[in-house]
């Protein structure tokens, strides 16, 4: 009897972890539709600033290669502040809260 009492919350923490142990754990933060977005925005933003800077710095080359002075007006972000943009979905990326993690229930 006083085995039975031992054993049985063990059994019980076993089952529960079957059931909600970290591979449901894992899954829910993987299959996060919140956690997609915010990486995808991340990716978004990571590539228009990375064109910009990048057509900024060609730009500056040529200009200096050919003594011509072109500038960034036909860029696809010419007066996007790609920066600040960029800044804030890294932001928002480290202040994700899941609500598996907050110990939400897992899907």
């Amino acid at each position: 009897m006083a085995e039975s009492l031992l054993v049985q919350p063990l059994r019980d923490d076993m089952i529960w972890m079957k059931h909600h142990g970290i591979i449901n754990v894992a899954n829910s933060v993987l299959n996060s539709i919140d956690l997609d977005q915010t990486v995808a925005n991340l990716m978004v933003t990571a590539r228009n600033d990375g064109y910009t800077q990048g057509y900024t710095e060609c730009t500056k080359h040529v200009n200096n290669a050919l003594k011509v002075d072109l500038n960034d007006r036909r860029s696809a972000t010419y007066g996007v502040d790609t920066g600040t943009a960029h800044a804030a979905a890294k932001t928002e990326y480290k202040n994700l809260r899941l609500p598996v993690m907050d110990g939400g229930c897992c899907t």
